[in-house]
C-alpha cells in the first residue's frame, strides 16, 4: 500500500528552520525529520512512498535521489501553493491503488499501522484518521476560591481528541475534494463525517508534530534514545 506523505507546505511556524528547507527535511538526530517518519512505517512493512511536494520542491528531491534505502520513494511535485486537499487528490489520481496511507511530514507517531488498516476497512470507512490526545504546551493551572491548588501538565483525560493524521483513505475520497486550493482538514473531512463515512481510529500511544523551535529541541532528544518512541517496539525488533 502506497503512503502519501504531504511535504509541501512552507512551514512558517517553523521559521527559524524553514527559510531554506521545507519543514519535513529539518534535521533531527542528524536525519531530517522525513526520514524517521518513513522508517516509522517501513518498519511496519510500509515502505512504499509518494512524497507531494511545493515549497522548495528541489530539496527533496535531491535527497530523495541520493537516499540509501531498500525504500521505494517518488517526489510529485504539487504546486507551491496547493493545499492539503489537493496535494492528496494528485497523489491519488497518480495512481492505480484503490486505498492509501498518508500523512503529514512534519510528526511522529507509533501508530500501529496495521490495526489503522484493519479498523478501517471492518467499518467499510471512505477515510479513517488517527485521533490523538493533544500534549499540553503551558502548564496547566488549577485555582479554587482564588488559591492555585495545582500546576503542571494537562492530563491526557482532560483532553479532547483530535486530528493526529495517520489517515486510511480510498481511492474515492477524490470525489470529495473539490479543489487543489481546498484544505483537507476544512473540505473533505467534514464532508465525509457529516455523511458517516469517516472512521476515527483513537490512538494513546506516542504523537507529537514539529510545530516550534522547543518541539525540534524536543525531538532532537528523543532522537538519540536507543529506541526513539515513534518506533514500535514490537516491529522494530525484527529489524
Amino acid at each position: 500500500m502506497k503512503t502519501i506523505i504531504l511535504a509541501g507546505g512552507r512551514g512558517t511556524r517553523l521559521a527559524e528552520e524553514t527559510g531554506t528547507l521545507p519543514k519535513p527535511m529539518v534535521q533531527i538526530g542528524g536525519k531530517p525529520m522525513i526520514w524517521h517518519l518513513m522508517n516509522s512505517y517501513a518498519s511496519q512493512g510500509f515502505s512504499d512512498f509518494v512524497i507531494a511536494t511545493g515549497y522548495l520542491s528541489e530539496v527533496i528531491d535531491s535527497y530523495v535521489r541520493d537516499l540509501d534505502e531498500t525504500w521505494n520513494v517518488e517526489t510529485l511535485f504539487t504546486g507551491v501553493d496547493t493545499q492539503t486537499g489537493g496535494r492528496i487528490k494528485q497523489c491519488i489520481e497518480g495512481y492505480p491503488d484503490d486505498e492509501f496511507l498518508a500523512t503529514y511530514g512534519d510528526g511522529l507517531a507509533n501508530v500501529d499501522v496495521h490495526d489503522l488498516v484493519r479498523f478501517h476497512r471492518a467499518n467499510s470507512f471512505m477515510a479513517t484518521m488517527t485521533a490523538v490526545r493533544p500534549p499540553a504546551r503551558f502548564g496547566v493551572v488549577q485555582i479554587d476560591s482564588g488559591v492555585v491548588t495545582h500546576f503542571g501538565e494537562k492530563l491526557q483525560s482532560d483532553s479532547d481528541w483530535i486530528n493526529g493524521g495517520f489517515f486510511v483513505l480510498k481511492r474515492t475520497i477524490t470525489d470529495f475534494i473539490l479543489s487543489d486550493l481546498e484544505p483537507f482538514e476544512t473540505g473533505a473531512i467534514p464532508r465525509l463525517a457529516a455523511k458517516g463515512m469517516l472512521g476515527g481510529f483513537q490512538h494513546s500511544g506516542f504523537w507529537k508534530p514539529m510545530d516550534t523551535l522547543r518541539e525540534k529541541q524536543e525531538f532532537e532528544i528523543l532522537a538519540s534514545l536507543q529506541e526513539p518512541p515513534w518506533i514500535r517496539e514490537s516491529t522494530s525488533k525484527r529489524h
